[in-house]
């Protein structure tokens, strides 16, 4: 009951390699749903408010810190792969010994936030010095059995690789969640000693050595086995995925927005959509995309980290990243927004057109086969088909601005920098080289040439030549 009171702490151990993804990349760094499988661990860790968030990390530190941030989590490294019970001992310093201790493993993607507070409160409700979340599984090949004895009473937890034939026939599971009060637990640790001949210190001894010296340990069973498994291969990381995805589904479905097939859409657990928007199959949002109510995302489109006004329409198979939608605009089918793309209100861009770091102006449109790069265009422009913002000159990157209202003519060049005023034409066919002022008509064509006769002259010439 010591630890009913205690401020909690959280230790996440992610120092491990996990050969069975086959990669040169740990395994905690591998995506789920959009992110570092850990990412989501820690994410539902800080959910609970802990004291101190603290994450084991060894293997590709350095990835690791980078991927996850300073901001996220307080990192320990782990020197050398010594096993469960040895990463919690190098973390010791950096949590309360008086408090309550949350471990986790961080191959556990699909763990929620509320699992994980309705475990503390049990804990520390049964005045156990140490409690274990467990599972029932069909399969439990690889996970440590929990045994009990005839009473309920946990009274050990035997790796997969040390069970007896007997043991392994059990189906509940050890899942790598433990809490503890940890002024407790951590002498216990320290008098670990190495379970195999790679000098390891599992946590897992730990649970044998309380129940020895006589303390309460505690197995919480819990009824969703499918949420404490954790990712060990390639099909295990796509089912987590899966399940996240599922989740993001339900939840939108809740709140108001259609999905026509959610089991062929993909949106990250991060994005926000508003309702009574539409969403089409195979469509992907990804990270922290915002799409605001009465939207359209057609069939094939794929947003990253972009956001998209209200009553927008993005149609089929268009590809956005970094880029933002006013109200009411319109996109494609099949247009490409490349970072830094903005769309203000009420705009259109139109089939096979590419955008990137420009400014399209309320109410203007680039309805085909177009490329705008660099740009800044004023509002109720018109780009005609075929216009290209020549804007690298093979060294270095150069803007292009169009005032309001500004007409380009179809198969235009635009060489920046160049600036064209308001209201100004630019006819098809052009490579403007200089400013154009506003108001103005600007050409570049040559004079049109028509020769007369020319056509059956040389359909003469080539019977002539035939017939020698």
């Amino acid at each position: 009951m010591a630890g009913r009171r205690a401020a909690l702490d959280v230790l996440v151990l992610a120092a491990g390699i996990g050969k069975r993804l086959r990669s040169k990349t740990i395994k905690l760094l591998h995506p789920v749903a959009g992110r570092p499988m850990v990412a989501h661990v820690l994410e539902a860790a800080a959910e609970l408010r802990p004291r101190s968030l603290v994450t084991v990390i060894g293997h590709q530190a350095e990835r690791m810190r980078e991927a996850l941030g300073d901001g996220a989590t307080r990192f320990v490294l782990q020197r050398e792969p010594l096993g469960t019970g040895h990463a919690v001992l190098q973390a010791a310093r950096s949590v309360d010994p008086r408090g309550t201790l949350l471990v986790l493993n961080g191959d556990l993607p699909m763990i929620r936030p509320a699992t994980l507070r309705r475990f503390v409160a049990q804990h520390r409700r049964s005045g156990a010095v140490l409690s274990v979340l467990t599972a029932e599984v069909a399969d439990p090949t690889g996970y440590g059995r929990v045994v009990r004895d005839g009473r309920g009473a946990l009274r050990a937890v035997v790796e997969h690789r040390d069970a007896s034939p007997e043991v392994r026939r059990i189906r509940e599971i050890n899942c790598g969640i433990y809490c503890a009060q940890f002024a407790v637990l951590l002498p216990t640790l320290r008098r670990l000693t190495p379970n195999t001949a790679q000098g390891e210190y599992y946590l897992t001894d730990a649970v044998r050595g309380l129940i020895e010296r006589g303390q309460k340990v505690a197995a919480v069973l819990h009824d969703d086995a499918e949420e404490l498994m954790g990712v060990n291969t390639r099909h295990e990381l796509a089912r987590a995925a899966r399940t996240l995805y599922a989740r993001k589904a339900e939840a939108l479905q809740a709140a108001g927005v259609t999905l026509l097939d959610a089991e062929r859409t993909w949106i990250d657990p991060r994005a926000r959509i508003g309702p009574d928007t539409l969403i089409y199959p195979n469509v992907i949002i990804e990270g922290e995309s915002r799409v605001g109510r009465d939207c359209v995302v057609g069939p094939g489109c794929r947003l990253t980290d972009s956001t998209v006004g209200a009553g927008a329409q993005i149609l089929d198979y268009c590809v956005m990243q970094d880029s933002h939608i006013g109200p009411g605009a319109r996109v494609g089918p099949f247009a490409r927004l490349r970072p830094g793309s903005i769309l203000e209100a009420g705009s259109r861009v139109g089939n096979f057109v590419e955008i990137k770091k420009t400014r399209l102006g309320r109410g203007s449109k680039a309805n085909h086969l177009t490329y705008l790069g660099d740009a800044t265009i004023g509002p109720d422009c018109n780009i005609g088909a075929g216009t290209i913002t020549c804007n690298y000159d093979g060294a270095n990157k150069h803007v292009t601005v169009l005032g309001r209202g500004v007409f380009v003519g179809s198969d235009t060049q635009l060489v920046a920098p160049i600036d064209i005023g308001d209201g100004a034409y630019v006819g098809a066919g052009a490579t403007i080289t200089k400013d154009v002022p506003a108001g103005a008509l600007a050409l570049s064509r040559s004079p049109q040439k028509n020769i007369e006769g020319w056509v059956a002259r040389r359909a003469r010439r080539g019977r002539s030549k035939a017939r020698r």
